[in-house]
């Protein structure tokens, strides 16, 4: 019995053995267990790269056995193919706690565009007012990571100014450009029309003027458009009409004028259509109660927009739940037809030319919350 419980415990051993070495060669044919898999040359433009922003104290003395292995950078992120770890996101500014800042002179380095794997890129609060000299978007190399960027994004960087460059058109992959709350000026270029791949385009917060290029009208993956807060001016694009996938517009806070194109009818997908602060006339066109997604309607603050409520049929609008059409002009009645808006919670009337009786209808709105009818020349009461 004894040499039997002997025996037994000498096969286990074995076993255990020979699991273990076949654990360490698989682990050895794996990315999880590979040391040092990296190109030295990508490692390298990587490291410069971090120093353009971080500065020159960064070396990564502290990474083992490289920037993707078990004590990886913050902000980086890597896969594995053909035998070795490639960089595919960098993400600089102050996310996390270990994140990777910016140093006060940070800049870009010609090295960042080596990295001809990156899919995504982000700057969030790197280039601030305190920089030591405002920096420029880099007009160059861009077309070295034309087959692999899919996103790129600069968020709240004041010190970033200067125009987008052109060159930017040249990222057929680019899914999200988000350019929010920087200190970016000039005109839009239309070579952001060639980005087809796009389903995200966020300019807002800055300080751009000129036209909206009707190049984007060929943005047909479309699903984000906001360029909010700005100083655009001109007309509405009829190119926007041909955005058949779009879910949200914002063009408020511009100097944008002009009538509403009868295009906006084909928005069919629209939930958000947010135009107020903006100098548009023309009235009220038909083409909004085609626009059957809207959640969010705001034409606010167009003090020459003008025109009457009648006419539209606002029964079709069944899934809108805020209409702010304050402060622009209206003049005549409300219809009674409003009150048809089954999920209407917001209605803003208010600093209009309206008249006549309200329709004791808008009182029983089902869904209403907020109703502003001040400003106008009404009469009659509502009794909730």
């Amino acid at each position: 019995m004894e040499s039997l419980v002997v025996t037994i415990r000498d096969l286990l051993i074995v076993l255990f053995l020979s699991a273990g070495l076949f654990l360490l060669c698989v682990g050895q044919e794996g990315p999880a267990s590979t040391v040092a898999v990296m190109e030295r040359r990508e490692q390298e433009a990587l490291y410069s790269a971090i120093q353009g922003f971080a500065g020159k104290w960064w070396n990564g003395s502290d990474l083992y056995p490289d920037p993707c292995g078990w004590t990886p950078i913050q902000g980086v992120s890597c896969d594995f193919s053909d035998g070795f770890w490639h960089v595919t996101a960098v993400n600089i500014g102050p996310l996390y706690d270990n994140s990777l800042t910016c140093a006060h002179n940070a800049r870009f380095s010609h090295h960042l565009f080596e990295l001809s794997h990156l899919k995504f890129l982000s700057f969030f609060n790197c280039f601030t007012l305190q920089s030591h000299k405002p920096v420029e978007i880099p007009f160059a190399n861009w077309e070295n990571l034309a087959n692999s960027l899919e996103s790129l994004e600069f968020r709240s960087n004041p010190g970033l100014i200067g125009a987008i460059p052109a060159s930017l058109g040249c990222l057929k992959r680019l899914q999200s450009l988000v350019l929010l709350e920087n200190g970016l000026t000039g005109r839009l270029p239309t070579e952001l029309g060639n980005l087809v791949s796009l389903r995200r385009l966020v300019l807002g917060g800055n300080q751009f003027t000129g036209q909206i290029p009707a190049s984007f009208g060929g943005l047909n993956e479309l699903l984000i458009l906001d360029m909010s807060r700005n100083n655009l001016s001109g007309s509405m694009p009829l190119t926007l009409g041909n955005l058949t996938s779009l879910l949200k517009l914002d063009l408020s806070y511009n100097k944008l004028d002009g009538k509403l194109p009868k295009e906006i009818g084909n928005l069919k997908n629209v939930t958000l259509f947010d135009i107020r602060n903006n100098n548009f006339s023309g009235g009220l066109i038909q083409a909004i109660q085609e626009m059957v997604s809207l959640e969010e309607l705001v034409i606010s603050n167009n003090p020459i927009f003008g025109g009457e409520l009648e006419g539209i049929q606002w029964k079709n609008l069944q899934n809108l739940e805020i209409l702010d059409l304050s402060a622009m002009g209206l003049t005549g009645t409300i219809p009674d037809s409003m009150a048809e808006m089954k999920r209407l919670g917001f209605l803003g009337l208010n600093d209009n030319k309206l008249s006549g009786n309200v329709p004791k209808r808008l009182a029983y709105m089902p869904s209403m919350k907020t109703l502003y009818l001040n400003g106008n020349n009404l009469t009659g009461k509502l009794e909730i």
